[in-house]
């Protein structure tokens, strides 16, 4: 069997919704299930139609040959203890987390032997989260990366890159280590920065709160856009993946200091390279398909 006749949806956030979503855009008739941690949250996945929600995981899996756990890196192992016993076999087990070796430690002791586990994750986002933010349109064009590990069944691997293509996305395999570190570099120290200059404005008293607000340039406007991100993911992301994070923040830091020298002694030619050089690097991501060259970073605001 090549695509699934059942999706579980563990938790019903940004990437939950869309999943069901693209799904349903892509024709696909898998019947779906799902659930979340609060009452508030499966009443409002319910009323948008995105599957039959259920009051526990443990019903969501049932009979599901494909379980999606879309929940914090954190929550991954009691989720996981939940659902274990209750699991079909041969189901494919696959997660949406932005870190992907302690998600492999807390997941893989849990789970039985009769079902195929293979982390994954849609690296594709918005700084919005609930099941009313999911949209059909999220992953067109993104990239998933799967971390099969060396005794994955092939199978299952292609059934799963096969399911993540459907929706739009484009599917790469790695090593997990490599993944953790790549998005320490791609996305979690960038959140961190984000973080961070946003507290600093909020913290510099010379700077009132309406100034900070009212005369918000591009570049700290989109600082807050990553900082608006979901609080509880970011800081499991953290706690997560602490070596590559301290590693990339040290060269950060590095690179930090050489600009503040060339600042200081008036480097312009230092600084122009090294503008020039990083400059590249956007026109590369815009050239390799994942953003576009308008202002907006080809966001469409919501229609009212």
């Amino acid at each position: 069997m090549i695509g699934f006749s059942h999706v579980a949806l563990i938790g019903l956030g940004l990437i939950a919704s869309s999943i069901s979503h693209a799904m349903r855009r892509a024709g696909m008739t898998a019947r779906i299930t799902g659930t979340a941690r609060t009452e508030s949250t499966r009443r409002e996945a319910a009323e948008l139609g995105l599957g039959e929600i259920t009051e526990t995981a443990a019903e969501a899996v049932e009979g599901a040959d494909l379980v999606i756990l879309c929940v914090p890196v954190g929550a991954m192992a009691a989720v996981t203890a939940e659902i274990a016993p209750h699991l079909a076999p041969g189901a494919v087990v696959t997660d949406v987390g932005s870190v992907k070796g302690a998600v492999i430690e807390a997941v893989a002791p849990l789970l039985p032997h009769h079902v195929e586990f293979i982390p994954g994750h849609p690296l594709a986002g918005t700084e919005h989260s609930g099941p009313s933010a999911g949209f059909a349109e999220l992953f067109d064009n993104r990239w998933c990366l799967l971390t099969p590990g060396e005794d994955a069944d092939p199978r299952a691997v292609a059934r799963l890159r096969a399911f993540w293509e459907s929706l739009g996305a484009r599917v790469d395999t790695m090593d997990a280590a490599h993944h953790d570190l790549v998005l320490a570099v791609t996305s979690h120290v960038p959140h961190l920065i984000a973080y961070t200059m946003v507290g600093v404005a909020d913290d510099l008293r010379r700077v009132t709160s309406s100034e900070v607000i009212n005369y918000s340039a591009a570049g700290f406007r989109d600082f807050t856009r990553i900082a608006a991100s979901d609080p509880t993911m970011w800081r499991d992301v953290f706690l997560s993946n602490k070596e590559a994070t301290l590693d990339i923040l040290g060269r950060f830091t590095e690179e930090l200091f050489a600009l503040q020298r060339a600042i200081r002694t008036g480097d312009g030619d230092h600084l122009h390279a090294y503008f020039t050089r990083t400059r590249a690097i956007r026109r590369g991501i815009i050239e390799a398909g994942q953003d576009t060259p308008a202002p907006d970073f080809g966001r469409v605001p919501k229609k009212a």
